[in-house]
């Protein structure tokens, strides 16, 4: 599934939420004291942590967007950085400019953005009529945000956008976390950043046990009353949080890739001993009842031992300024005691 059919997916169901029961009976098989039922990954600190002192734009500058155009911005001071994740409004308020930021999309729900105002009031689809009338100086996006039609508008409005390759994975972080700061013109701030961003993801690489049999842990992507169910393979984004806690993604080694609708037989083939969910996708099928009640979920080892880790879904494929964080918490709800 390529990332606008994902995109379109996501847009229909954000909004959904239920209430998590608690777990029954998985079946005969099942063993009641080998697994912890559901875990849930947790940052230590669920705000952002900004740089200090906070640096002082230098501009104007002029910087390659990523859609290949010349973009000049000459003031900073009413910023909007949106996109499907929530990673660029992160990565504003790290550096040490969240007080300029003057409005959020759906994904930025961290306590300091959190009073913002939306301007994707329709899912992940920019409303240009919320943008203009917040009258932002620069405004930062990627393609998981849209539509076209909305960012030419704005840019006709004389609005400059700067946009930022969407690649999801570790690797992309350092890039975007550049890409924000050149354009907002602290550069040498963004280069700090990087370091501390860095230094966490390393860090909580090693927090991963170096013997044993590493986990094999498939990510589900669930909507329930949308009626969507996916699993994640190689490419998704979630492959690459599961492999920086040193475990194996089921799907990627089953020979999936991207997203695919999640079969009985695929799930049984992956055989995954944990299975990983956005809280969000899990509160909409009822909790782990439901969960196990998909296809071929209860036929696992995740599913006969009730091994179910959630994470919060502005988060766990964020890729954003807390991505260290973010496998530090994951690598916990895998590794540590159940909780």
């Amino acid at each position: 599934m390529n990332r606008l059919v994902l995109t379109g997916l996501l847009t229909a169901t954000m909004a959904l939420a239920g209430g998590c029961t608690a777990v029954s009976e998985v079946g005969p098989e099942a063993d009641p004291a080998a697994g912890c039922g559901v875990t849930t990954a947790k940052l230590a600190s669920e705000d952002i942590t900004p740089l200090d002192p906070r640096p002082t734009p230098q501009l104007p500058v002029t910087v390659d967007s990523a859609d290949k155009r010349k973009v000049t911005v000459k003031s900073a001071d009413r910023i909007l950085a949106v996109n499907l994740y929530g990673s660029l409004a992160e990565i504003v308020f790290s550096l040490g400019l969240g007080d300029r930021m003057i409005g959020r999309d759906t994904s930025t729900t961290f306590p300091a953005a959190a009073a913002l105002p939306l301007v994707t009031p329709q899912g992940h689809d920019l409303s240009a009529e919320a943008v203009l009338k917040l009258n932002p100086t620069v405004l930062l996006a990627d393609d998981s945000i849209g539509p076209p039609t909305v960012l030419e508008q704005i840019r006709k409005a004389g609005i400059p956008v700067v946009l930022v390759d969407d690649e999801q994975n570790l690797e992309a972080v350092p890039r975007h976390i550049r890409a924000v700061a050149t354009a907002l013109g602290v550069p040498d701030a963004g280069e700090k950043l990087v370091q501390r961003v860095q230094s966490e993801i390393d860090a909580a690489r090693k927090s991963a046990p170096k013997d044993g049999t590493p986990p094999r842990i498939a990510f589900l992507y669930v909507r329930g009353t949308a009626g969507v169910f996916l699993i994640g393979g190689k490419d998704a984004g979630s492959d690459a949080m599961i492999e920086a806690i040193g475990a194996v993604d089921a799907g990627k080694a089953a020979g999936l890739s991207k997203f695919r609708p999640l079969t009985s037989e695929g799930l049984i083939n992956a055989a995954p001993d944990v299975i990983l969910v956005m809280t969000e996708g899990l509160n909409s099928v009822d909790g782990v009842d439901g969960l196990l009640k998909l296809p071929g979920v209860a036929q696992t080892p995740a599913g006969i031992n009730r091994r179910i880790v959630d994470m919060d879904d502005g988060i766990l494929l964020n890729f954003g300024a807390r991505t260290g964080k973010a496998v530090e918490a994951l690598a916990k709800a895998v590794y540590g005691p159940c909780n």
